[in-house]
């Protein structure tokens, strides 16, 4: 397992655990709208034959909560600064604090196909989505931050793509 590969399940299961260990804070309605907002995200791999992939792309993010459960179904438009690439996971979210949660997605990313990567990759693969969201108190912004593991995500390289976004947003 490369090291990428090891940084993705490390997240995923210290995310797991620490629902496990404090089962308790599982039980807030912790930020439940919806939001939308903008934001950045930056390329911390290339492709390994190339040496594409790494830079600065703006991300227009969206997250649809499903209130009667811990799942919120989101979305990323990664645009600018490479090709077009747009990511939907389902995430499983937990609560740390009324205005906090953390939570893991997995889903796919989608990439325009181009010559120039994206911060995700130059084509489509398995992702896992590790982040958490804030909600600022007695307002509507909403902080988010995440990282995305693409596996497999370049024709030439073939090598994970890891990108790490954030933004604000305003929640519905």
């Amino acid at each position: 397992m490369g090291h990428a590969a090891g940084a993705a399940l490390v997240a995923t299961v210290a995310t797991v655990a620490g629902a496990a260990i404090a089962p308790e804070a599982a039980e807030a309605q912790v930020a439940y709208g919806s939001y939308v907002g903008v934001g950045a995200g930056i390329g911390v791999t290339n492709d390994a034959a190339t040496g594409q992939g790494s830079g600065v792309q703006g991300v227009i993010a969206g997250r649809y909560r499903l209130l009667q459960y811990p799942v919120s179904l989101r979305a990323q438009a990664f645009l600018f600064g490479g090709e077009f690439a747009f990511v939907p996971t389902v995430s499983y979210d937990v609560p740390l604090s009324w205005n906090t949660d953390v939570y893991v997605g997995a889903g796919a990313s989608f990439v325009g196909g181009g010559n120039n990567p994206s911060i995700v990759g130059d084509k489509t693969s398995f992702v896992l989505q590790p982040g958490i969201d804030y909600l600022f108190p007695n307002s509507n912004l909403v902080a988010f931050g995440n990282a995305i593991f693409a596996f497999d995500a370049y024709r030439q390289g073939g090598n994970m793509a890891i990108s790490v976004q954030g933004g604000v947003g305003i929640q519905f």
